[in-house]
């Protein structure tokens, strides 16, 4: 049997910055056997800072800023890790990420940017926002917008920094507001502009006047209200936007290392290896180049990037070291509001619109690297049996429930039981034994990673075999885990192991479950399981029960399985993917607790799809329903996607099961009933005149959750969807 290569080394990229995402679009065209490579950044997208004047100018969308780490980490075979690093345990080897296990690594880079912050001046944290990182600022830039397009607002704005980052800002804001009486000022504590020519300064205080921007130079912020800002003479500025692009602060994080820093960062040699720690390297702005200083900019980080990748290889043992050796100079391309710009080197200012032209063209190129075309078929060998290229398709074998076999499948293959101590077995979410007086009920699920990460697939795992037991109102006990990893070195199993087990205690423990063991071994990738017991201490919520008139809530969104399928095709958003990963792990505990007591039939929504799901429940009593398509709660970027063309590998199979019982149109949204669900909602069937108060008491208690339709008649079973 064919065994991947095992990993015998973890190579940990902390931050997303300019430099990393080249590197991973290097990896993913020259990976290295035996490394699994992990990043790590707070957020899936991770923006590039050179367009931001231009988002902010209106020439951009949104969207078009934002590298995908998501989809990058998919193509080069990474596991991205959503949290923000805080610290680094040298001797242990360990990343700390605050709300999961440390990260272990045997090599680490950093890349993690800087803050243009300025927690000294008072007011600052609660009544500005910072240009860097520019996430944020993006953010409210949009929001204000909107509240001054409401009249809340009047267009008052302060920057705070007059260097190239501030003017360029305060040139895109004031183009932005055309039309306008807007006020804008630059407040600068030295001179404007100290790191440009000085014909270049003289063009861009020309254009600052021309645009009405007002520049205090040489003047101290003391504090930031919500109404403006004060000056150290007393002088009070209203804003009602305070923007800080003075500084270039290094994370405060860094100080606890015991790295060699100078002025807070990162000190690096021509290797860009730390001075203090060759495990480790810094790049980007977080990195002082000590055999080169420079000042910060992003075309260092761009131009880091193939070194970078070449020293990371060679410590890993393939390969020489190469020096950086960075250039003195660079061309300065500075836009100027509208569709033009100013280009400053050796003090030779050049300006106008082909140079907006060629700063669109080079950011394009750069942005152009992170959006690669679907990955290529698996590719056939050249002689095959029958059948193997329509078994293989043109798409990858979904991860989670959507790598469930059909339910038709299925049913053909289980067996009958009848047994005195069985009281309820195939057919329900899990079995019901009789122990003396004592009820308990019994489930298994095992899932094929979707996701790289350990931690969160085990999170994933068990949150989706809890499903069973809390749909049956029953109160989870124990637990036997079953996992298999990839083959890897012994350390690297170790360390996954017990990335693993605290995943899985971290969903357990809260549930009251009882981690006790179960089973482990290697195989060609990463799969989880659990099988749970559960206590009854009452009747159990079966999928049989429902009744005429019975109103169904559903308490999760749909649309795991086709964000999933197209994450692993590089077309899911990096923010929808990580926003139903977070929905996956999401406890159904209360939702049980409050849906229990009162429903005469429940199941969880899992690989059958809500629709699948639905019908086993109706075929117990021979009921029918209606579903309100337009009351379904949807993960954001589902719908889009399906109409786009993606679709999870269990769908056709669940859509073909539910040929002769469901009636529904041939939309994207309808499509959704048939989508598999990994860790999806409860099912609920309850009588009418409660449902809108449990609704109401599921949302305050952080649920998506929503009446659906209802249960008809005893003519199925059969569905209407419309």
């Amino acid at each position: 049997m064919y065994m991947p290569l095992p990993l015998t080394r973890d190579l940990v990229l902390i931050g997303g910055g300019h430099t990393h995402a080249l590197v991973l679009h290097r990896w993913a065209m020259h990976p290295l056997p035996g490394v699994r490579l992990t990043v790590i950044n707070p957020d899936p997208v991770a923006p590039y800072t050179g367009m931001l004047p231009g988002f902010i100018a209106g020439h951009y969308a949104r969207e078009e800023l934002d590298i995908d780490l998501v989809r990058l980490a998919r193509r080069a075979g990474a596991r991205l890790v959503l949290g923000k690093a805080r610290g680094i345990d040298r001797e242990a080897r360990l990343v700390n990420v605050p709300g999961r296990p440390p990260i272990p690594y045997d090599l680490a880079a950093i890349d993690i940017g800087i803050t243009s912050d300025l927690p000294m001046i008072p007011g600052y944290a609660d009544h500005a926002v910072s240009a860097k990182p520019l996430g944020r600022y993006a953010q409210q830039w949009d929001a204000w917008r909107a509240k001054l397009e409401q009249g809340a607002v009047r267009a008052q704005i302060v920057v705070i920094g007059g260097g190239v980052a501030g003017v360029e800002l305060a040139l895109a804001m004031a183009y932005r507001l055309q039309g306008r009486t807007a006020q804008i000022t630059i407040v600068q504590s030295g001179a404007l502009l100290p790191n440009i020519g000085a014909q270049a300064k003289a063009r861009l205080i020309g254009h600052l006047k021309r645009s009405s921007i007002t520049i205090r130079e040489q003047a101290q912020v003391c504090e930031v209200t919500q109404k403006g800002v004060t000056l150290a003479d007393g002088t009070h500025i209203a804003a009602s936007l305070t923007l800080g692009a003075a500084g270039s602060r290094p994370q405060d994080w860094l100080r606890d290392t015991g790295l060699d820093l100078t002025d807070g960062f990162i000190t690096v040699d021509p290797f860009l290896r730390s001075v203090t720690d060759p495990a480790i390297f810094a790049v980007g702005d977080c990195a002082h180049m000590a055999h080169a200083p420079r000042a910060k900019a992003g075309v260092y980080a761009v131009r880091q990037a193939p070194y970078l990748f070449d020293n990371l290889r060679a410590a890993l043992g393939v390969g020489r070291l190469r020096a950086y050796k960075p250039q003195r100079d660079y061309l300065k391309l500075v836009s100027l509001g509208g569709k033009t710009a100013l280009a400053d080197k050796w003090s030779l200012p050049l300006e106008g619109r082909w140079l907006w032209g060629l700063k669109d063209r080079i950011d394009a190129k750069f942005m152009g690297q992170f959006r690669d075309p679907r990955p290529m078929p698996p590719a056939l060998p050249p002689a095959y049996a029958v059948g193997l290229a329509e078994m293989l398709g043109d798409k990858p074998l979904c991860g989670g429930c959507g790598a469930k076999m059909g339910a038709q499948t299925l049913r053909a293959a289980l067996p009958d039981v009848a047994r005195a101590d069985v009281e309820a077995g195939i057919g329900d979410d899990a079995a019901i034994l009789r122990i003396g007086d004592a009820r308990q009920v019994i489930a298994t699920d095992h899932l094929r990673a979707l996701t790289d990460d350990p931690w969160m697939m085990a999170r994933i795992a068990a949150t989706h075999a809890l499903g069973d037991i809390w749909a049956m109102g029953a109160r989870p006990q124990a637990a036997l885990a079953q996992v298999t990893l990839p083959h890897m070195a012994p350390e690297l199993q170790a360390r996954t192991l017990r990335e693993v087990m605290a995943g899985a205690q971290s969903v357990l423990d809260p549930a009251g479950v009882a981690l006790i063991g179960g089973h482990s071994a290697m195989g060609a990738e990463m799969q989880l399981g659990f099988t749970l017991t559960g206590l009854l201490d009452g009747a159990a919520t079966k999928k049989a029960g429902a009744q005429p008139g019975d109103a169904l809530i559903l308490c999760k969104p749909l649309g795991t399985g086709v964000i999933m399928a197209a994450e692993m095709q590089w077309a899911a958003p990096g923010a929808v993917v990580a926003n139903a990963l977070q929905m996956m792990v999401q406890s159904q505990a209360k939702a049980a607790e409050l849906l229990a007591p009162h429903a005469h039939a429940m199941t969880d929504v899992t690989g059958f799809g809500l629709a699948g799901h639905l019908a086993e429940m109706l075929a117990q009593d021979g009921l029918s329903a209606q579903l309100d398509l337009s009351a379904l709660p949807i993960l954001d970027g589902a719908e889009a996607l399906i109409a786009a063309g993606y679709h999870s590998s269990l769908a056709a199979a669940n859509r073909a099961a539910l040929r002769a019982l469901l009636d529904a149109a041939e939309t994207p949204r309808a499509a959704l009933l048939v989508d598999p669900q990994t860790a999806g909602g409860l099912l609920a069937c309850v009588p009418a005149k409660q449902a809108e108060t449990l609704v109401e008491k599921l949302q305050a208690a952080g649920f998506q959750a929503a009446t659906i339709g209802e249960i008809t008649g005893k003519d199925g079973p059969h569905i209407v969807a419309a």
